[in-house]
């Protein structure tokens, strides 16, 4: 991965307590699992940034790379990444995922 996109995905994460790179937007996403961690994000009333990566083929593999993670979504929490669609739903349910943020 070359460092431009290493930044750009480092200023995504920061940019929010909670961030989420995702397929499709909050408004309108492209799969269940997307789906099914925003409906949670919102259900707890968090507010997060995300990033659509089927709108850049070069930044979903970078993503990738950089995470670690093969899979989409990605919940980043701090900065860091918490995990995906099961990891965001059993952290909601036990009520750890709240604790992050207000």
């Amino acid at each position: 991965m070359n460092a431009e996109l290493k930044t750009k995905i480092e200023q995504l994460i920061k940019s929010h307590k909670l961030f989420l790179f995702m397929k499709g937007t909050p408004d309108d996403p492209q799969c269940g699992f997307s789906w099914k961690v925003v409906d949670i994000l919102r259900g707890l009333g968090a507010a997060f940034g995300s990033f659509d990566i089927l709108s850049d083929e070069e930044m979903r593999q970078a993503v990738k790379e950089y995470s670690n993670w093969p899979t989409y979504p990605q919940l980043y929490v701090n900065g860091k990444l918490v995990g995906g669609c099961d990891i965001v739903t059993e952290m909601a349910e036990t009520g750890e995922l709240k604790k992050f943020w207000g």
